[in-house]
């Protein structure tokens, strides 16, 4: 009898854990067949957008600079 418990949550976790990695796993594979060279599209079109704003709350209120 536990055999059967062990099973069940075994195969409980798989389904669980597969149907949770489908969406990503479609959703990347969307991306890269669709998507091709409008990956950064909404990126640029919201930089373009907040260009000029000022910058609101905190004492730190500087842009943070990328690591090179």
């Amino acid at each position: 009898m536990a055999g059967y418990f062990i099973d069940f949550a075994i195969a409980s976790a798989l389904i669980v854990v597969l149907t949770a990695l489908m969406g990503n796993i479609s959703n990347t594979i969307g991306e890269r067949l669709f998507g091709r060279n409008k990956s950064g599209k909404h990126v640029e079109a919201s930089r373009r957008i907040q260009q000029g704003w000022k910058v609101v709350g905190g004492k730190n209120n500087a842009p943070k600079q990328a690591h090179r």
